[in-house]
């Protein structure tokens, strides 16, 4: 995975009152609601943020592929279940958190991957907690 510093984004996109059918179409109010700031909506901790960009497709059942950027918080605890970027012996690795009868381990979200045990014998660091997966279509 690669890292990207926190961009902040200066341009406000329109964001429309009406919401879109996503079934038969319905009739369009055109009229604009205001702006909408996307900083302010996906990042909630500004200084704490960071954006990688996924390779692999260890994480494909969570909806997380290959070119995917991952908005990470470093201010959010990383609890059990959480999505969260680790750095396992210098590797940075994108996994849910699993801790079991005081056992952590990392999971995939995909069956061809075994999940990673972590042992005191590991160089093991959480990073932050993913918060939004921005997946192109």
């Amino acid at each position: 995975m690669i890292g990207f510093p926190l961009m902040q984004v200066v341009h406000r996109l329109s964001l429309y009152a009406c919401p879109v059918s996503a079934g038969f179409p319905s009739p369009a109010d055109d009229y604009l609601e205001g702006r909408l700031d996307l900083n302010q909506y996906l990042i909630k901790h500004p200084t704490a943020t960071f954006f990688v960009r996924v390779t692999g497709d260890s994480m494909i059942g969570a909806g997380i592929h290959t070119g995917d950027i991952l908005i990470v918080d470093r201010a959010l605890e990383a609890r059990d279940g959480k999505v969260i970027i680790a750095v396992v012996n210098g590797e940075l690795l994108v996994k849910r958190l699993r801790i079991e009868k005081k056992k952590v381990y990392l999971a995939s979200e995909n069956s061809d991957y075994p999940p990673l045990v972590i042992t005191d014998l590991m160089d093991f660091e959480m990073w932050g907690v993913v918060t939004t997966v921005i997946h192109p279509l």
